[in-house]
Parts: structure tokens; C-alpha cells; sequence
């Protein structure tokens, strides 16, 4: 093993090394998110639901992807479960700058930042707005059952 070489001052003996710095960045800003038009779109459908499951969410979309509203995101079915990797890493960035989170009962729900930032830039969803709320509230009943059934695991663990 190669032994580090200290360079010493001829100054009083006082030892000079390098000195490392070390900046923060965060991964993701809101900024980010701004341009990105289909995370805003999934963090408003979280917004209507006071309180979706990943499986609920994962369903709904792929419900509105086959009743003609396609938000982009490919889904893979895994035992009659839609899921997407795009989704759960839009679902990471949302969590991540602090508008989305997970509460008590394993549910995902907009935070009040989230919402906040969602008001401000309603703009970028534009006339879609309607027809997502509509499709929403059409396709809740079939994803219903998903959400009751995490309740039912989350209080038996509980």
C-alpha cells in the first residue's frame, strides 16, 4: 500500500494539506418540477383524492390510460396490478421536495406546500384540469375497493 505524502511548511512546521469543500445541492427542485407538466398532473390527482394508496394511484392511472386520457407513463402488470417505474420515481421527486407524503394509514396526501405550489402553477395544467377531475371522479368506484383494502392491512398490522 503506497503511504501519503504530507507536504510540510517551512514555515513552523505547520502541516499543509488540501482542503476539501464539500457544497450541498438538493437532487430536485421546485424548479425542476415546473417543467416537468405530467408530475404536476399527478400531484393535482393526488390533491383530489383526500387520500390515495401507491396501489389505488397505480390503478387510477391505468384506468384513465385505457379510457383515452394517457398521461405518458408505460405500466407494466404484475398479477392484475398495473405498476410503473415512472410513476414511483415521479412519486419519489413529489415526496422528496416535500409536496406529497405518506400518512398513518399508509395513503398518500398533498401536503399544504403541495398545494400551494399546485394553485401557483395551475396554469401548466391547463384545460386539463376538468377532464382529470371528471375522469377522477368516474373512476373512483372501481379504485376503491384498493384503497379499503390497504386500510384493512394498515390496521391489522396497527
Amino acid at each position: 500500500m503506497p503511504k501519503e505524502k504530507k507536504e510540510q511548511a517551512q514555515t513552523g512546521g505547520v502541516e499543509k494539506g488540501k482542503e476539501i469543500r464539500i457544497v450541498t445541492r438538493p437532487v430536485v427542485t421546485p424548479g425542476d418540477l415546473e417543467k416537468n407538466p405530467r408530475a404536476i398532473k399527478l400531484l393535482y390527482i393526488i390533491s383530489l383524492s383526500n387520500g390515495i394508496s401507491e396501489k389505488a394511484l397505480m390503478s387510477l392511472l391505468y384506468l384513465m390510460k385505457q379510457s383515452g386520457y394517457d398521461l405518458g407513463y408505460s405500466f407494466t402488470l404484475l398479477t392484475q396490478n398495473p405498476t410503473s417505474r415512472d410513476v414511483l420515481n415521479e412519486l419519489t421527486m413529489l415526496k422528496y421536495l416535500g409536496f406529497v407524503e405518506v400518512n398513518a394509514h399508509k395513503k398518500l396526501v398533498a401536503t399544504g406546500s403541495g398545494k400551494e405550489f399546485l394553485d401557483s402553477h395551475m396554469g401548466i395544467i391547463g384545460g386539463d384540469a376538468e377532464n382529470i377531475r371528471k375522469l377522477f371522479n368516474d373512476l373512483k368506484p372501481k379504485i376503491a375497493p384498493l384503497d379499503v383494502e390497504v386500510d384493512v392491512k394498515s390496521r391489522k398490522k396497527a
